[in-house]
């Protein structure tokens, strides 16, 4: 999940809506031709016009760090993923219920030591 922030059209400024809407929708179709995508969409807030998101689920995330290895993905779409807001942007689902009341819940992929900082 990246959220974005755009900002009023000034002359030099960032990305138009139309602008940006184009290069994350660019973004995710390469992303989804990477293996292990599983599905991705683009969104914009309902109350916050500058309020955007790009949203992808994977296999996993070994999956997910190799597809954002590809290299049109590097080409092509970093450029736009670097300008996502700086915060947590890679979640693992651990429990997923179903319409029906159906639970699936996994166990973390999160090593041990993942909070763990060499010096």
């Amino acid at each position: 999940m990246l959220q974005f922030r755009l900002e009023p059209a000034r002359a030099a400024g960032p990305f138009q809506a139309e602008q940006f809407q184009e290069q994350a929708e660019q973004a995710l179709r390469l992303l989804a031709e990477r293996p292990g995508f599983v599905r991705g969409s683009v969104g914009r807030a309902t109350d916050d016009a500058g309020s955007w998101l790009l949203l992808t689920e994977w296999e996993s995330v070994g999956a997910y760090r190799r597809g954002l290895g590809g290299y049109q993905v590097k080409l092509l779409a970093t450029p736009l993923l670097s300008q996502a807001l700086d915060q947590p942007s890679a979640f693992e689902e651990l429990l997923r219920v179903g319409p029906d009341g159906q639970e699936t819940a996994r166990a973390s992929d999160r090593a041990d030591d993942a909070d763990w900082n060499s010096r």
